[in-house]
């Protein structure tokens, strides 16, 4: 009995102990789990995809519907469409928008293509009228804009980084305005005009700021230009206000022209520039198809444009059909100096001075580059 004693006397100081110490180790365990567990690296942890598509689900926004997924990731990853636009190779053809506009859209509502009054758009322009404008010429582009209907949307280039004030005028409003100071249409038309955002518009017309428009109206010679077949075309101009050329001059006897008579020695060819297949850069009328040709032959550093006049019969064929000057819709050029203020003065000349010794420069610059691509393109031929 002594020895029973004993033996349970001494066995639950044992027990005691071994619980105390096995709970001191699972604190400690515990703590120093818990304080290294936030330091692993979750990059090493391989989770299936459609775990990381609950998990996603499940973060999500709750308000939103979760599209079902139809492709496996595998199947997405090997989607390859070579007729997609460049870049756009691994996108499936149905989500792919490579065109756009200068349609504005409202903030609110479900964003729609109809043209009601619940829907975002309720007229969508068939034209597009671009001006590079300064505020000293806003009552001229005031009376301009104004022979163009609803169905023309406007869009200003401004060089003198004056925009909100022409707010002065209801339709400006609703005009598109890209401010960027002492720059000229060309150099806007090259970085804002790509042909795949205004791939909308029929007929993109690029003006200058100094055009009298009291004898024209847009609604007219858009109907003369579909019925004449012109993919570049420009206004008539005023007979008796300093012309250059003969192929621009308005002719009283008839609604469109397409070829003229130049000075002796001109004209290499009736056919060729200046007496057929032309039109000046100081406002052309494009459609859709021509300016995407145009638009790419545009230099980026050739600003002015001088010289792209003579080249613009390499963008429709035949030219000397499908290029022409609208007679019974024509417009004064008033030759404000506008941009030319826009120049630095040097040596004691005034500002304008350095800015025509440009556009001669850029002239001479893209008819040796235009030679040198036809050279090459020869060359390439032959070889095969």
């Amino acid at each position: 009995m002594k020895t029973l004693h004993r033996s349970g006397v001494l066995k639950k100081p044992n027990d005691s102990a071994r619980l105390i110490i096995t709970t001191i180790m699972g604190v400690v365990f515990g703590y120093f789990v818990g304080v290294s567990f936030p330091s692993a690296s979750f990059s090493k942890i391989n989770l299936s995809s459609s775990l990381m598509s609950s998990l996603d689900v499940a973060t999500s926004d709750s308000s939103r519907s979760q599209p079902s997924e139809t492709l496996t990731a595998g199947t997405v990853s090997k989607i390859y469409v070579p007729t997609n636009p460049h870049g756009a190779e691994s996108l499936p053809p149905g989500i792919v928008v490579s065109e756009s506009d200068f349609y504005l859209r409202r903030l609110w509502g479900l964003p729609s293509e109809r043209t009601d009054e619940k829907d975002d758009l309720k007229k969508k322009p068939k034209y597009l009228v671009v001006y590079t404008v300064g505020f000293d010429q806003r009552k001229n582009i005031d009376e301009s804009v104004k022979k163009f209907s609803d169905d023309f949307q406007i869009l200003l280039f401004h060089y003198d980084g004056r925009t909100s004030e022409w707010d002065q005028f209801e339709w400006s409003k609703t005009a598109i305005h890209v401010s960027a100071r002492k720059q000229t249409k060309w150099w806007y038309a090259k970085r804002f005009l790509h042909p795949d955002i205004v791939a909308a518009y029929e007929y993109i017309f690029i003006w200058d700021e100094d055009l009298d428009v009291k004898h024209f109206n847009g609604e007219k010679y858009i109907q003369l230009v579909k019925k004449h077949g012109l993919e570049i075309s420009q206004p008539g101009l005023e007979p008796n206000n300093g012309l250059t050329w003969q192929m621009t001059k308005r002719r009283g006897d008839r609604e469109v022209h397409k070829i003229t008579e130049e000075k002796p020695g001109w004209c290499s060819d009736p056919h060729l520039p200046p007496c057929a297949a032309f039109v000046e850069i100081m406002a052309p009328v494009f459609s859709r198809e021509a300016w995407r040709c145009v638009w790419h032959m545009i230099q980026n550093d050739l600003v002015h444009g001088w010289g792209l006049d003579f080249a613009l019969r390499r963008c429709v064929e035949p030219a000397h059909e499908k290029i022409g000057v609208v007679d019974s819709q024509w417009i004064i050029h008033k030759v404000v100096p506008s941009l030319g203020s826009q120049g630095e003065s040097s040596a004691g000349k005034p500002p304008w001075h350095g800015v025509r010794e440009r556009c001669r420069s850029e002239w001479a610059q893209f008819q040796a580059r235009l030679a040198s691509a036809d050279q090459a393109y020869v060359a390439q031929l032959e070889k095969g």
